[in-house]
């Protein structure tokens, strides 16, 4: 059996103890040097949203072509193959009619966000995003649309490098 300790020893520090100088601090920035990476199918499909373009992943075991692009199939459990452009027309799957802007405030004209199946991306494959040039009345799932790419000078290698997409106009491909 354990004993449980019953009281600590020493004291607590108090804040006036800590700040007023009754104890040694040492205040210290350190130095630190750190890399990240997203990975290989996150980091190329990074640099493509930058170049204007949608990148996927093929999977030969059971034939899909998955996106946003993963190097293991998460469906039958073996690396993927090879890449493959998609295009950047979609299907709205979901969406959402919201009054908080991104700073959680209340917002009177609301922001549309949903998902978009991806056209040349195997079924309910798509990203999340922003919707633009349509209302709360007009927008509805089906709905056939179009990114808005932000000019190549403003792009940073992000999905918002999409400013969002919009509705396909009748004759567009």
């Amino acid at each position: 059996m354990t004993s449980r300790i019953k009281r600590f020893p020493g004291v607590e520090l108090s804040s006036e103890a800590f700040y007023g100088g009754k104890v040694t601090v040492v205040r210290s920035r350190p130095d630190a040097k750190y890399a990240w990476s997203a990975g290989e199918a996150m980091s190329r499909f990074l640099e493509e949203l930058q170049q204007g373009r949608l990148i996927a992943r093929t999977c030969s075991g059971c034939e899909r072509i998955l996106f946003p692009p993963r190097m293991f199939c998460e469906e039958c459990f073996r690396p993927t193959d090879a890449w493959t452009y998609v295009r950047d027309t979609g299907t709205i799957e979901t969406f959402s009619v919201s009054y908080l802007d991104k700073d959680a405030k209340r917002i009177r004209d609301p922001i549309l966000v949903g998902v978009v199946s991806l056209d040349g991306a195997s079924p309910k494959m798509g990203m999340m995003h922003y919707f633009g040039e349509m209302t709360k009345d007009e927008i509805r799932i089906g709905m056939r649309v179009k990114a808005v790419w932000r000019p190549p000078a403003e792009r940073r290698g992000s999905v918002l490098d999409i400013a969002y997409f919009r509705p396909l106009r009748e004759g567009e491909p």
